[in-house]
Order: structure tokens, then sequence, then C-alpha cells
């Protein structure tokens, strides 16, 4: 056999070992992506952002180091304040690294917190192209981090992060109907709170949303009990909630047995309802907070004319009113 048809044997011998080991690569190959042990495959688009390094990076071994550069380029950008930049950025960084928690948080809070406050204070844009920018930011850094978890369901810091966002009293107005978005809160907490290993805060903040959503006082109620049962939860949040919930449960009860089973002292009581009262932008329930105050302003001794019901109570601001005040 002449050295020529050799070379041809081999490469045919090579070819068919290929072709007979392709399948099984490609399963494996495949197994391991699904199972989160290989990173997915770029995207065909992501090649044109990162031009002639988009072979390398493909490859696998490259792409941490690529995604640390380009946060560090968004930070860049960040300073600047390019929020396009910035999202175009971490659309990349998202691509090379999904499985990183930072960067869909960190994209995340760019859009919903940074870029937000820009067009709420710092831009030049009319009122109502202002308002449409601030609301759009909000969505867009919500959709970031569902994108997120849909890369990473099982991620239960991505899940409470999301139900902040929900439930962030300077950012509800963008969601539309609050009730909804403080439903959709409380789902992600206690998805969150079913993995096992969230903090135990989290399952309080899934109370403070679910005790906002009309009709659903009851169930509130008990976890709220539970809660500070199991956790020996004091705080003026868990206290006032108790009070309010179990006023609702049975307004006919005597006001004064209700504050003295929930707070440690009257002052103490009045100290918390009052700011309560106040704090409209909250939106937690008040059942039964302006009798609690009658009666513990009568037994405190507060002057009729300086009763915190006296005081004229503001509608929960939000900064689609900001907005509107320049309109």
């Amino acid at each position: 056999m002449t050295q020529g048809k050799r070379y041809m044997v081999l490469a045919a011998a090579v070819l068919a070992m290929g072709a007979v080991r392709m399948p099984f690569e490609k399963g494996l190959d495949n197994d391991l992506r699904a199972s989160g042990l290989l990173p997915p495959r770029l995207e065909v688009r992501t090649s044109d952002r990162i031009g002639q390094t988009f072979f390398a990076v493909s490859l696998g071994g490259m792409r941490t180091l690529v995604a640390t550069i380009w946060n560090l380029r968004a930070f860049g950008f960040f300073n600047e304040q390019k929020w396009e930049d910035i999202e175009e950025c971490y659309d990349l960084i998202v691509d090379l690294a999904p499985r990183t928690r930072y960067y869909w948080d960190t994209g995340s809070w760019h859009q919903a917190y940074n870029e937000a406050s820009y067009y709420l204070y710092d831009s030049t844009l009319p009122a109502l192209r202002r308002k449409q920018a601030w609301k759009d930011s909000i969505l867009s850094g919500r959709a970031f981090l569902e994108r997120g978890i849909r890369n990473n369901p099982g991620d239960s810091v991505l899940w409470e992060r999301l139900g902040y966002l929900l439930s962030d009293s300077n950012k509800i107005s963008a969601f539309g109907d609050p009730a909804k978005a403080y439903q959709e809160s409380y789902d992600a907490y206690m998805t969150a709170v079913e993995m096992g290993n969230s903090r135990a805060l989290t399952s309080r903040f899934a109370l403070y949303s679910l005790a906002r959503v009309p009709g659903r006082e009851k169930e509130a109620l008990a976890m709220a009990r539970r809660l500070h049962a199991e956790q020996n939860a004091n705080t003026a949040t868990m206290l006032s909630l108790l009070y309010t919930l179990g006023y609702h449960e049975d307004p006919a009860q005597p006001v004064d047995k209700l504050i003295d089973s929930v707070f440690p002292s009257r002052e103490k009581a009045y100290e918390i309802l009052t700011g309560l009262w106040e704090r409209t932008r909250d939106r937690y329930p008040v059942y039964g907070v302006a009798q609690a105050i009658t009666f513990l302003e009568s037994e405190l001794k507060v002057p009729p004319a300086e009763s915190v019901l006296k005081r004229e109570l503001l509608p929960p601001m939000s900064p689609e009113d900001y907005f509107r005040q320049e309109e």
C-alpha cells in the first residue's frame, strides 16, 4: 500500500470514529448542560458584542473572565449614567455567566433602582416622558430579575429580591394594581422560604406582603401569630399587624384587652399605632387603629387638641404624584 493510500485509510478511520462518537458526545454534552455542569451555549448575537474573542469564550474557559471585564465596564457606564449601555452590558454578561446570581441581581438593581431614581430626580426630560421612563426602567428591572430566576429557579436569594421589589413602596405604583403586586411579592417570598435555605426574615417579609392583600386577613393573622411565637418577633410592624388583624377578626372585642394582649405597654402601643396611622405610604391595614388611639389618648391624658386623629393625613404618596406636580 502506498503512503498516499495509507493516509487516506487513516483519514477515513478517523472520520468513522468521529461519526460513531458524535451522537454519544452530543448526548453527554446536552446532559451536562441540563444538569448545570456546563454553561449554556452562547447565542450567535453574543458574537456581535464581543467580536473576535467569541470563539475562545465559547469554549467556556474564558467566560468568567470576560464577564468580569464587562461588569467593570458597566460600572463605568453607571458613573456616566449611560443607562442603555448598562442594560446591553448586563445582557451580555448574563449570556456569559447565567449561573452567577450577582450579575442578575446587580443588573436588575441598576435598572429598577438607579435608572428609575435618575428619571425621578435628575433628568431634564419633560414630566410625562420622565414618568414613562421611570416606569419602564422598573418594569425592565423586574423582567431582568425574573429572567434570572428562570435561569436559576433554585436560587432563593433571587426570589427574595423579587419579593422585595414588588412590595417596595417607592416602586409599587409602576406595577399597576398594588394588591396584585403584594400578592406576587408574597408568592415570591414564600417560594424562597419553601426552599429551606432562606433567612428567618424572609418569612416575616412574606407576612408583611400578605397582610396588604385585601381578603387574606385571616391567613395573615394566623401567619403573624405563628411567626410571633416561633421567632419571638416583636418588631413594630409585627405587633401592629397582630393588633389590626386581630381587630379585623373580631371588631366587637374590647379594644383595651386586645391592646394589652399584643403590646408590652400602653405607651408602646400608642407609639406604634400612631406611627402606623400616619405612615399611609406603606399601605398596611389600619383596622381598629382609630379606636385604639382614642382609648389610649384618654388613658395617657393626651390633650384633645393634640390628638393624632386631628392631624391631616396625606394620601399614600407615590412617585407618580411627584410627576403630576410638575405637569
